[in-house]
């Protein structure tokens, strides 16, 4: 049977709500697919080559998947996908001329990479094979494994997850991961981008260095110390033991933990309290600011200035350093867009998005 003669796939970026640096300590995240994409377009060749253009980045390559594909540069992702899913047996036998186009702001912490490779793993699997799995959570975890796995990477999963699956989800990142779609409807989201671009690998490895050394002194001060139950004023009682930044990472992170707990409550019912959900988002951003460490002075700004402009909370998105905040501000979105535009970044206004996404001819 031939595969399609024209395809289309299709995944969302996404927002961070809670749960930013959390998920590689193993804590639950949540997090919500949003309206901004990265698709695939491809119409079937006689050939088996894949000839991708890629005009919003002006980058261009032809692969051939016979073989093993060797990497141009790190984070290679349109290779470490074919590569991964070769060694998951699939065979690609049909190639594609195929354009990349999308509107997730990119290198800004919104999963604009982790969208790419879900929006192209679930291309390659449909348009090969009939057989091969192509279901949401498979293709998240290929992704997860050609984005992170294949290089080393320190990232998590909640971006592959939330990008396929789409919705509004807590994600427990713990063991085997689960993620459990929340039936709260929240609307009234804007997203700011800095116009800054952020270093994803050098921030995430620094913060996952310093917690490991703070949880390390914890474990040795506090009996049965646990970076999921310990409370937080439990290991106030070692900070003599650590040094500053240590202190700083281990009460940001535990304060952010059981905020992430009390949204997950919230969020369990349809019409949740949103001016609650607004003030916890800004304790949560605090915490990102003063103590994580992550923000900078014009994502602050950002922030500030969705606030005045009547946002019921705000917050950066993503992993730091640059890159993305948003706001939430049912019926103040066009307020809240010129108030982030006037703080210096570019806005968007965004809903919610079904996630994974794909389209025959």
């Amino acid at each position: 049977m031939l595969p399609p003669g024209r395809l289309t796939t299709s995944a969302p970026g996404r927002l961070c709500l809670f749960g930013e640096h959390q998920d590689f300590l193993g804590l639950p995240v949540i997090a919500l697919a949003v309206t901004r994409e990265i698709a695939f377009t491809g119409t079937r060749r006689e050939d088996s080559l894949f000839r991708i253009d890629l005009p919003d980045i002006d980058d261009h390559d032809e692969i051939d998947p016979g073989n093993e594909l060797t990497y141009r540069h790190r984070r290679d992702y349109l290779r470490s996908a074919v590569n991964v899913l070769r060694r998951e047996g699939l065979r690609c036998r049909y190639g594609y001329d195929i354009t990349v186009r999308g509107n997730i702001p990119i290198n800004a912490g919104c999963g604009s990479s982790s969208a790419m490779l879900n929006a192209w793993i679930a291309f390659l699997a449909v348009s090969q094979s009939d057989a091969f799995p192509r279901d949401p959570v498979t293709v998240a975890r290929l992704a997860h494994r050609a984005e992170v796995i294949e290089f080393n990477e320190p990232g998590g999963m909640m971006d592959h997850y939330t990008s396929a699956l789409g919705g509004l989800l807590h994600i427990r990142t713990e063991g085997e991961i689960e993620c459990t779609r929340l039936p709260a409807m929240l609307e009234g989201f804007v997203l700011g981008d800095s116009l800054t671009p952020k270093d994803t690998t050098t921030t995430l490895a620094r913060s996952r260095q310093a917690m490991a050394r703070a949880v390390a002194v914890a474990r040795q001060e506090i009996n049965g110390f646990s970076i999921h139950e310990t409370p937080v004023e439990d290991a106030r009682g070692v900070f003599a033991n650590l040094e500053v930044r240590g202190q700083e990472m281990l009460e940001g992170n535990l304060i952010n933990r059981d905020l992430c707990v009390a949204a997950r409550r919230l969020l369990g019912a349809e019409d949740p309290d949103v001016a609650e959900i607004g003030r916890l988002l800004q304790e949560h951003h605090e915490q990102l600011s003063r103590n994580i460490q992550i923000s900078t002075e014009k994502i602050d700004r950002m922030v500030e200035a969705a606030l005045a402009a009547g946002a019921l909370g705000a917050k950066i998105n993503g992993s730091g350093g640059g890159g993305c905040m948003f706001a939430l501000a049912p019926g103040r979105q066009e307020q809240v867009a010129a108030a982030i535009e006037s703080a210096g970044g570019k806005a968007y206004i965004v809903e919610s998005h079904p996630g994974l996404t794909v389209t025959v001819e």
